[in-house]
C-alpha cells in the first residue's frame, strides 16, 4: 500500500487484527521480553537509562538474520550518536525467531507510505526500554527532533507503566508540526517515511506516585541493501 502522506498513525485494534492468528500468549510473551534488555553502553555520561537489542534481517517476509554486525548512523544525521559502529546486544534467539516478529514486520510492510522492495531490502529490529526515575528522566530521543537515516521507521509500541510524557511528533522537512500524540495501548504504530520528515519524542518521568516508570518500544528500521 502508498500512501501520500509521508507517515501513518495505525491504531492498536488495526495492528491487532493483523496479529489475529497469534494467541493472547504468544503476544503477551512477545511483550515480556522487553523485561531482559541490557543497558546501551553507548549513552553519553555514563547514562543508563535506555536498554537496547538489536538485530538486522535479510528480507522482509524470509528474515533471514544477518549475524553479529553494528549498527551506523552518519554524523550528518545523528550528531550526538553517529559516526561511530554501535554493537548493541542481539536480540534473543528465541525472540528473533518468533513468529510474532514476523508476521509484525510483515504486517508493517504492507502498510509502508511509501514503494519497498520486499525481496532485496533489509529490515532492523530495536527494541528499547526508556526508564524513568525522580532522579533522572528518561529521554527515548535523547538526540532531539531528527531523522535515523533509512527508508522507513515503524515505531510500534509495547507498553508503559507508571510514567508522563513520552509524546510522540513528526514534522515536515521545514519542520512543520505534522502530528503530536501520546502512543498508548500495546501495538499502536506510528509508521514515518525517514526520507520526508523529521521525528522526536518527549521525555518520561514518573507519573504520580511511582518512583520510577518504564517505557518500552519496538522500532522497525526498512532500509535498501547494497548487496542485494
Amino acid at each position: 500500500m502508498t500512501s501520500a502522506a509521508p507517515y501513518l498513525h495505525i491504531s492498536a485494534a488495526d495492528m491487532l487484527r493483523a496479529l489475529a492468528g497469534h494467541t493472547e500468549e504468544e503476544l503477551k510473551a512477545f511483550r515480556e521480553t522487553w523485561e531482559d534488555l541490557p543497558v546501551d553502553a553507548y549513552l553519553k555520561d555514563g547514562a543508563d537509562y535506555r536498554r537496547r537489542r538489536y538485530g538486522a534481517f535479510r528480507g522482509v517476509d524470509r528474515m533471514e538474520p544477518d549475524g553479529p554486525g553494528a549498527f551506523h548512523q552518519s554524523v550528518e544525521v545523528n550528531a550526538l550518536h553517529g559516526g561511530i559502529d554501535r554493537h548493541f546486544p542481539p536480540l534473543a534467539e528465541e525472540f528473533a525467531a518468533s513468529g510474532v516478529l514476523r508476521t509484525l514486520v510483515a504486517a508493517l510492510a504492507d502498510r509502508l507510505p511509501g514503494a519497498f522492495d520486499r525481496e532485496s531490502g533489509g529490515v532492523g529490529i530495536h527494541q528499547i526500554r526508556i526508564t524513568a526515575t525522580r532522579d533522572a528522566e528518561g529521554l527515548p530521543a535523547p538526540e532531539g527532533v531528527h531523522e535515523d537515516g533509512h527508508h522507513f521507521v515503524a515505531q510500534v509500541f509495547m507498553g508503559r507503566t507508571g510514567v508522563q510524557g513520552g509524546t510522540s511528533q513528526i514534522y515536515d522537512r521545514e519542520h512543520r508540526p505534522l502530528l503530536r500524540t501520546t502512543l498508548t495501548e500495546p501495538f499502536e504504530t506510528i509508521i514515518i517515511d525517514d526520507r520526508r520528515v523529521f521525528h522526536g519524542v518527549d521525555a518520561i518521568e514518573p507519573a504520580d506516585g511511582h518512583r520510577t516508570g518504564v517505557r518500552d518500544m519496538l522500532l522497525v528500521d526498512f532500509f535498501p541493501r547494497n548487496d542485494g
